[in-house]
């Protein structure tokens, strides 16, 4: 069964993606790639494209809602990192609930985690 991410996108285009700066500077351990982001204040950066009124991630590769997924998945900051699906892990994520919403998805329930027996059309 497919992660339902890979059919999603939907926080990577509803959401300001920021940051620390350092995240993104490899002298100080940072691994996102420095020229996909943009300075947001003093401290903190976002990822390109983030900050629009229609927010779309750089990094985001694909359709929203058919087939999209994170370019730089390992390199990915860490507020992409802490944003969890709604009920993989057996509890309700609102981000992830009002990321799809906006884009017209239904949101995830239980059953999105579970694959279908052998044989079930």
């Amino acid at each position: 069964m497919p992660h339902p991410c890979l059919t999603c996108g939907a926080c990577c285009a509803h959401f300001r993606v920021a940051f620390h700066w350092s995240e993104a500077d490899a002298s100080m351990g940072g691994v996102v790639p420095p020229e996909l982001t943009e300075k947001l204040d003093p401290h903190r950066l976002v990822m390109r494209g983030t900050q629009a009124s229609r927010p779309r991630c750089v990094a985001l590769v694909g359709t929203v809602g058919e087939a999209a997924h994170c370019g730089i998945y390992e390199r990915r900051p860490s507020v992409c990192r802490e944003v969890e699906p709604s009920w993989e892990f057996g509890a309700q994520s609102p981000q992830c609930d009002k990321a799809r919403i906006a884009h017209g998805l239904s949101p995830l329930t239980p059953a999105s985690w579970t694959a279908p027996a052998p044989g079930a059309a």
